[in-house]
């Protein structure tokens, strides 16, 4: 049913309210800059889209159909109508395809490319078995290695094929899947990335409450996860800037949410982001939300929330963000 604007009113003020237990931004800080609101896309496909039987995704994460292709771009334009831009992150297996004119538009139009890694592999897997479907199905290609070594080449790769095929280097760096506490405990992924030449990264996912059908419980888990999703430098100078709660694959294939759910709690963690001048990096994958959301209604309504709040929030992209830590 939709949600009344009395109630959505009502659980912005709880949440609100449920987030005050988690530190929050000084306040000398947030009263003298604006919040900025950047909207992320994994360039990827997604197991169970367009249908919940498809898997072969799986084997071939860079294979973007067409219908995921023109939803990142139409998604790119009404970004730059609203004054931002989008930042995306590209699995490096998209380049192997004959046109990649679709990536060119966006990086003329001012739109940001990062790094996803060559295969979506997972980067802090500690056995080889566990790196990515791909290689589980084909191991000879990965034979005789470990499993670092394996991913500082497929981060390398991704890289050297936007270079090649975009003629542009990769802008930031976003492991495939988030981690609640980031790479804190991985001082060796973090060295690797700085010797690759990355300033930032994003790869910290907070954990929240989920479920088939959101409740207070599970709005106010969000909010309070949003509040830890800020950025920060970890000890080897290498910036974190978190995926913000909740993203698309998190509600349609985790909590099998409907769109009007999955909207009021970004418009809840936008509204909380505001309030207190604070980051709020939105990721979604186009091979999911372009499929539950072909109307790009969240992303016009996180562009109409930013312009509404004026001088106090703008839209902005991860590479800024960076600068400004």
């Amino acid at each position: 049913m939709p949600i009344s604007r009395r109630t959505s009113l009502c659980r912005i003020a709880t949440a609100a309210a449920a987030a005050v237990s988690v530190p929050l931004l000084n306040s000398a800080t947030t009263n003298r800059r604006k919040a900025r609101i950047a909207i992320t896309f994994d360039l990827e496909m997604s197991r169970n889209f367009p249908t919940w039987e498809q898997t072969n995704w799986d084997y071939e994460k860079g294979n973007l159909d067409d219908a995921t292709k023109r939803y990142t771009v139409t998604a790119a334009q009404r970004i730059k109508e609203a004054g931002g831009v989008l930042h995306g992150f590209v699995v490096g297996q998209v380049l192997e395809q004959a046109d990649v004119g679709w990536l060119q538009t966006l990086i003329t139009d001012g739109h940001l490319l990062g790094n996803h890694t060559y295969d979506h592999v997972r980067v802090t897997a500690k056995l080889l078995e566990e790196i990515q479907f791909r290689f589980k199905r084909a191991p000879w290609l990965i034979q005789e290695k470990e499993p670092i070594e394996v991913i500082r080449e497929n981060v390398q790769l991704c890289t050297s094929a936007m270079k090649s095929r975009l003629g542009h280097a990769p802008v930031g760096f976003r492991t495939p899947g988030g981690f609640s506490n980031g790479l804190t405990d991985r001082s060796d992924l973090q060295h690797m990335l700085l010797n690759q030449g990355f300033k930032w990264i994003s790869s910290k996912y907070a954990s929240h409450l989920n479920g088939s059908k959101p409740d207070q419980k599970i709005y106010d888990s969000i909010i309070q996860a949003q509040a830890r999703s800020q950025p920060f430098v970890y000890p080897t100078g290498l910036i974190e800037i978190p995926m913000s709660p909740i993203s698309d694959i998190g509600a349609f294939r985790n909590g099998r949410w409907k769109l009007e759910w999955f909207m009021e709690a970004i418009r809840l963690a936008i509204q909380w982001t505001i309030a207190n001048r604070a980051v709020f990096d939105f990721i979604a994958h186009p091979s999911c939300l372009g499929v539950i959301d072909p109307q790009l209604k969240t992303i016009d309504m996180i562009c109409r929330l930013v312009n509404e709040a004026g001088d106090r929030a703008e839209l902005t992209d991860l590479e800024r963000v960076s600068k400004s830590i």
